[in-house]
């Protein structure tokens, strides 16, 4: 997954440069500035989990270097674990060697209800460019650090309950569209899809960010 990280930034970061004939000289940290903060509704589609509303903040500090915008990020989304899924884990735990000597057998209404919730702290990378009708368009990539916890009446307190917290790197592909449609005021639409070891999904996000003066969101160049 860190290899896989790393790459996809690196990646992000090179394709600017060759599309502006620019050297990784042009990207510099000290562009970056504080220029707003977005809210965005979005909804996702997890594999193990109910589909769920999905909440994030992003702050925008603006531009890395030609092209690379970046944009720290928290999100938050809960729901409950699928009917096979409890199934799939009440088979695992089947197989523990303390159970099978106990003579335990655990079946998904045992566990009952149970519910994973995920806080992610990350930074997105954006490629930005605009079109003829000033519409700001970005593809990127998010990695992020999310913290998986699970929980649920059943399994309070108990051993199941602690294998199904976790923290974990994620990594996440978006593109999205963003229109400046008052002085200050961006709206925008998004498609994610993210990639964690226990979980992955499609999702999609709108939202609205307040800028500070000015809003320049069809600029591309760091410093402005």
């Amino acid at each position: 997954m860190h290899c896989r990280v790393s790459g996809a930034v690196l990646l992000l970061l090179l394709l600017p440069g060759a599309a502006y004939t620019q050297d990784l000289a042009d990207y510099d940290y000290e562009n970056l500035a504080f220029r707003g903060v977005g809210m965005d509704y979005g909804y996702i589609w997890p594999n193990r989990v109910s589909a769920t509303p999905l909440f994030s903040i992003r702050l925008d500090l603006g531009y890395l270097g030609p092209g690379v915008r970046i944009a720290p990020t928290i999100s938050y989304w809960g729901s409950e674990f699928k009917g096979s899924e409890l199934a799939r884990l009440a088979d695992k735990l089947e197989q523990l060697p303390v159970l099978q000597q106990a003579g335990v057998d655990i079946t998904a209404a045992d566990l009952g209800t149970v519910k994973w919730s995920d806080v992610s702290l990350g930074v997105d990378a954006h490629y930005v460019w605009t079109t003829p009708l000033q519409v700001l368009t970005y593809a990127g990539v998010n990695v992020a650090l999310h913290s998986l916890n699970g929980r649920g009446e059943t399994i309070a307190d108990t051993f199941v309950e602690d294998l199904l917290d976790s923290t974990t790197a994620g990594l996440a592909f978006m593109g999205g569209l963003e229109y400046e449609l008052a002085p200050r005021l961006r709206v925008y639409g998004e498609l994610r899809y993210t990639l964690l070891s226990d979980v992955r999904y499609p999702g999609i996000r709108v939202g609205a960010a307040l800028m500070l003066p000015p809003a320049r969101g069809a600029e591309r160049t760091g410093g402005n």
